[in-house]
């Protein structure tokens, strides 16, 4: 066993100066090497493997760095290692992070603050043009054997609303992609000035505006206490009847239970999901008997740009702290010495 340069005794005996544990896929090209080249050696654990197997391979390896991709950051993995720095989220959700737990060790947990916003946003505009446009209904008649070109009439993207419920970088992005589909974007944000902005979207502080006026929903809010099951069924009445949800945010924004009553009942005419409350959700799941339901598996930030910002933006900022150099404050999700997040 040798010592750190810290003084500190250094379990490592590859020649690395630090260890750092990915939970998920490895990362791309350039988010490996730059690590490789910052003395850091990379452990990877299963995306879906338990709290307390992350826990159990985060104290054998002794890790300085938690990089997270997927998985659940309890307190016992945040404690495990007594020489963790500093948690990077392959990403801009910090859900599946006990941020208290990180705070109270005095651990600053880092986003990759927009690094997959455009991605975010194309899909969620594609599946509202998808929905809009009836292609999962008609391509299953066409396979089907029908032909239902005379008795179709499709609706008009221009004109209609594309509802942004939660306002920041992505829910931008998303309004502006719509807009120059001729859709008039009208966003809801419990903090943003409310008005016309310079770029035409119309921003206002009640949910229930954009609920009542918005021909797709698409949700772009962070996953918290007060936006948990934020469209339960009480909310989803509200909507118009042939007005869609899409939920390219955290699965649990959308109480299923009551989406799929809704989807039953008609009072929606139909959902598009990247994100669930169970995932990956199980096979007999009641949403998958909805003919006006579509899904794609959490992928709404997996474009190849995306998954290089989100990569080195998360490596960059846990080299930054394990070389003692800081971090930009603006990309921290907790207050790090609190002990409350």
């Amino acid at each position: 066993m040798t010592m750190d340069k810290t003084g500190r005794d250094d379990p490592r005996s590859d020649g690395a100066r630090y260890a750092v544990l990915v939970t998920g896929a490895e990362l791309v090209e350039d988010a490996r090497t730059l690590l490789a080249d910052s003395g850091v050696r990379v452990i990877y654990a299963d995306g879906y493997a338990s709290s307390a197997e992350l826990a159990d391979l985060a104290r054998t390896e002794a890790i300085d760095g938690l990089l997270v991709r997927q998985g659940k950051i309890d307190a016992g993995v945040i404690g495990a290692s007594p020489r963790l720095k500093v948690i990077a989220k392959h990403g801009s959700g910090v859900d599946n992070i006990d941020l208290a737990a990180a705070s109270s060790r005095g651990i600053p947990v880092l986003r990759a603050l927009a690094a997959n916003a455009q991605s975010v946003a194309e899909l969620a505009v594609t599946l509202s043009i998808t929905l809009m446009k009836d292609v999962g209904r008609l391509d299953a008649a066409v396979k089907d054997g029908e032909w239902p070109k005379t008795k179709y009439v499709g609706r008009d993207l221009g004109g209609a609303v594309f509802g942004v419920v939660g306002f920041g970088e992505i829910g931008r992005r998303a309004a502006a992609l719509a807009r120059g589909l001729g859709m008039r974007p009208l966003a809801y944000d419990p903090i943003a000035e409310p008005g016309l902005t310079p770029d035409g979207t119309v921003v206002v502080r009640e949910l229930d505006e954009v609920l009542r006026q918005a021909d797709v929903v698409s949700l772009h809010c962070p996953l918290t206490d007060e936006t948990r099951h934020l469209m339960n069924a009480e909310r989803l009445s509200r909507m118009k009847p042939d007005a869609f949800l899409v939920n390219t945010a955290r699965g649990a924004v959308v109480d299923e239970i009551a989406l799929v009553t809704a989807l039953r009942a008609g009072t929606i005419a139909g959902a598009a999901l990247d994100s669930f409350e169970e995932e990956p959700p199980r096979a007999d799941h009641p949403l998958w008997s909805q003919p006006n339901v579509l899904a794609t598996p959490h992928v709404a930030g997996a474009s190849r740009s995306a998954l290089r910002n989100m990569a080195v933006q998360s490596a960059s900022g846990i080299i930054g702290v394990l070389q003692g150099k800081g971090y930009d404050e603006r990309s921290c999700a907790n207050k790090p010495g609190s002990q409350a997040a």
